[in-house]
């Protein structure tokens, strides 16, 4: 049998970071992938680090109750790529897929389907399986993403210690696969006006019409801005009226500021990046968040916090403060 590398795709993290690279958050909505560039560029990395031909491209996401939207059914097609779904929870989360990653390594090491794999992801819970895989004498390389700063994007350190090597997928083949989204949005006209009552004399001596009192009263004032106080900001407490419980090392008035540095990016995303239409659904919906708004927020908060999770005070104050700069902006 020929040796071959095989890479193994979290797209919930390659796709997370690329977006973080490229517009600052996880929001996936923000931006345009060229699936078929990036993959062709992974496949090349794999190739060229390993100096072995790829076998296959295993791509794994999350699909509603496990059918492929229209997006992942034209990834499947792409060539060398076999499309491994798990689904969304409750929550929005995703479940099966770290699960079905972790039994394929193993399962694949075992049968020595390939002599090096490479896992694209940053997720703690593989830890297990990569280890696993590598006692069946297979070498692991996790890629992963780099940010702007060059740096691997959010790879757990248990996951680095576990794997043989950490390698960085090149940032220039990222910019060119993935771009920012940008919906154009139409440019407001000046407002239709009235022409004014032209009287009799008027007529009849062709005299220069001007607005009447009337009119001047009709005529639309600019709107006058809300101006956010400096440092206000809402106290949330629990049903109980206890204060609610923040992160162990962080207190409420230093972290404030970290939340409303991810809220902003996200609402800066979306609004540049979805149809007014879909502006209207969310407005129409809330308080409910949708699912990828939801696990960017907590995506991008987990980076800049350095945590794995967060707990449901932390959840719930993040949620609040989106819809608050969201009116605000």
């Amino acid at each position: 049998m020929r040796s071959t590398c095989s890479l193994y795709i979290d797209a919930g993290y390659l796709l997370a970071a690329a977006a973080t690279r490229v517009t600052g958050t996880s929001l996936r909505s923000g931006i345009h992938t060229d699936f078929a560039r990036l993959t062709g560029a992974l496949i090349a990395h794999a190739e060229a680090r390993s100096g072995l031909p790829v076998l296959r491209v295993h791509w794994y996401d999350s699909a509603h109750k496990g059918v492929p939207d229209a997006q992942q059914e034209r990834i499947g097609e792409l060539p060398k790529v076999k499309l491994r779904l798990g689904r969304f929870g409750v929550d929005g989360q995703q479940k099966g897929v770290d699960l079905r990653i972790g039994l394929d390594l193993v399962a694949h090491a075992r049968n020595a389907a390939s002599d090096v794999f490479f896992v694209v992801t940053g997720d703690d819970d593989l830890t297990e399986a990569v280890e696993e895989a590598q006692v069946q004498g297979v070498e692991v390389v996790l890629l992963a993403l780099p940010t702007i700063d060059g740096k691997p994007h959010g790879v757990s350190r248990h996951l680095i210690r576990a794997a043989d090597d950490l390698d960085q997928l090149d940032g220039d083949a990222i910019d060119a696969a993935v771009v920012k989204v940008e919906v154009p949005r139409p440019v407001p006209g000046p407002p239709p006006t009235r022409p004014a009552p032209v009287s009799a004399v008027q007529q009849e001596t062709g005299a220069k019409v001007g607005p009447t009192p009337r009119d001047l009263a009709a005529v639309p004032r600019p709107a006058v801005a809300a101006v956010p106080v400096a440092g206000a900001s809402l106290a949330y407490t629990g049903s109980t009226g206890q204060g609610s419980r923040v992160l162990p090392g962080y207190d409420l008035e230093v972290d404030e500021p970290m939340i409303d540095r991810v809220v902003d990016r996200v609402v800066v995303s979306l609004r540049h990046s979805v149809s007014r239409e879909e502006l209207t659904e969310l407005d129409r919906n809330r308080p409910s968040i949708p699912r990828e708004i939801d696990r960017a927020l907590l995506v991008d908060l987990s980076d800049e916090l350095g945590l794995y999770d967060l707990n449901d005070a932390t959840r719930y104050r993040l949620r609040s403060r989106f819809w608050e700069r969201y009116d605000e902006g």
